[in-house]
């Protein structure tokens, strides 16, 4: 399955609507379906907010695959070059005060899935989550 996107975060929803159209035709819970859900909702949200500058248009691809045990969600963005596998792991020991900005949402995608490729391929971001079904 496959969704286009422009990048404008009203666009995010119908992501949401093919994963869950997915999951059901391959008969996948609600509770394993959610953590897909976070991770999806933050690497969107990510992207949109920080690969464009404001009114640049750009569109993403978002592909939903199957290859038992394991479902792929691979995003493909034409914003600027981002490799979130090599930004630091926010360090959730330190105070409040004392934590840098940011990075909590890639916490929270690594937390929500059991693998995370990234390439550059032809001025494009390509990432894919993998989680064992």
């Amino acid at each position: 399955m496959e969704a286009l996107l422009h990048n404008q975060a009203s666009e995010i929803p119908r992501v949401h609507e093919a994963l869950d159209q997915f999951a059901a035709e391959h008969g996948l819970s609600g509770a394993y379906i959610s953590r897909l859900h976070l991770a999806l909702e933050e690497h969107l949200t990510n992207v949109l907010s920080y690969g464009y500058d404001p009114g640049e248009p750009g569109t993403l691809r978002v592909r939903l695959s199957i290859e038992r045990p394991i479902l792929s969600i691979e995003i493909e963005d034409d914003g600027r070059p981002f490799n979130p596998i090599e930004a630091p792991v926010v360090d959730t020991t330190l105070p409040l005060d004392a934590k840098p900005l940011g990075g909590l949402g890639l916490l929270m995608i690594r937390k929500s899935v059991d693998e995370l490729e990234y390439r550059r391929v032809a001025d494009r971001n390509v990432l894919t989550m993998k989680r064992r079904i």
